[in-house]
């Protein structure tokens, strides 16, 4: 007697979408990682330019399997940038979503997806643990920044960055101060030491002095400990501000270039270089602020904008990574990978949310709405 096979497991649709916001050129999934999801069981389909602005072709997809389609139709959607109020409207109920959502900034799209009863995961909520280096967007974005900051901070100098031994003399190498020193800092260090430069670290969580040395800068101790939770730094007490205050406007005025990346989760980012220290500084050096998209560091930042003051240049650049599209997108798309992966039980996209990574990074599901 012939038996009747069982139906055979939908393959899971992932939607690679194109990005709307101004200046936004990286792609959530580029084609050689889409390659290698759907010969991992899923099947990917791309909106018609999605990564055009990152100068990859629908062709590029095409051939590795994708087709070019609705991809906000897709069970699962993939996306960068945090989706605008018109493109909560193209989600419906049932769909996951998985992007940058900016789950602890005041305004945000997650009462929004909730409502529309979308399943959304963000991934700067992914826990920062051994297991889940993978998956860490936020970290490998975090490089590129470091990285860029330290060439637009060469670009704007009036100085050398490496010491120059010529007919004429010898120019001394440039000083370098990186305030804030997690992934960003720390790749900012290591890129200013390859340009030749002089470097020098600080951070309030005086754990992280080994990291700094190891990537051959000195550490700046000024006495104060305020590790919080999952890596990142706590708010200082008012005490522990005026004090890190006066000892950084005295350290600043001695460096050429000071590169600030420190940030607090869902607070403003907190001031580290003061007018006076600006205006300490010698005529010519830069400071790059790549925390403006939070206020800033720097008490002068203009976000978004390079402006003079006191004959120091303060840049201000925001969302460095989408200047490097190519990297950027390679990177947040082995991310993105490793994450659909950890989704899929048994051929199904069956998010199992006893994993911690699962449970930390889904802002919306029915278990977890009020």
């Amino acid at each position: 007697m012939e038996t009747t096979e069982s139906a055979a497991v939908p393959r899971p649709v992932v939607g690679v979408v194109r990005e709307t916001d101004d200046g936004e050129r990286r792609v959530a999934l580029v084609p050689k990682v889409a390659g290698s999801l759907i010969g991992k069981g899923f099947d990917v389909v791309v909106e018609a330019g999605a990564g055009e602005a990152a100068l990859i072709p629908d062709s590029a997809y095409e051939k590795e399997g994708a087709s070019i389609g609705d991809a906000w139709a897709a069970d699962i959607v993939v996306k960068v940038a945090p989706p605008s109020d018109a493109e909560v409207t193209r989600l419906r109920s049932g769909q996951s979503y998985i992007g940058f959502l900016a789950p602890r900034n005041e305004t945000n799209q997650v009462g929004a997806l909730a409502s529309a009863g979308v399943q959304a995961f963000a991934v700067e909520a992914i826990p920062r643990i051994s297991r889940a280096q993978s998956m860490d967007a936020l970290s490998s974005q975090a490089n590129v920044a470091g990285y860029k900051a330290v060439l637009l901070a060469a670009m704007e100098s009036t100085r050398f960055f490496p010491m120059l031994t010529t007919a004429a003399g010898t120019v001394k190498p440039a000083t370098v101060l990186v305030l804030g020193v997690g992934v960003a800092g720390l790749q900012a260090l290591a890129t200013a030491k390859r340009l030749g430069g002089r470097t020098t670290g600080y951070d309030v969580r005086p754990e992280v002095a080994d990291q700094v040395r190891s990537v051959g800068a000195q550490w700046l101790d000024l006495g104060i400990d305020a590790a919080g939770e999952g890596g990142y730094a706590r708010e200082l007490t008012d005490d522990e501000k005026v004090r890190q205050q006066q000892a950084l406007e005295d350290a600043i005025t001695g460096f050429d270039v000071v590169i600030t990346t420190a940030l607090v989760p869902g607070r403003r980012a907190p001031i580290l270089v003061t007018a006076a220290a600006v205006e300490g500084m010698k005529p010519g050096s830069v400071v790059v602020d790549l925390a403006g998209e939070t206020g800033g560091n720097c008490e002068l930042t203009d976000p978004g904008r390079t402006i003079v003051t006191h004959d120091v240049t303060i840049a201000s650049p925001l969302n460095l990574p989408a200047t490097m599209p190519e990297h950027s997108s390679e990177l947040y798309s082995k991310n993105i990978a490793a994450l659909l992966e950890l989704m899929v039980v048994d051929g199904r996209f069956a998010p199992d949310f006893s994993d911690e990574v699962l449970a930390a990074s889904c802002v919306t599901r029915e278990e977890v709405q009020s």
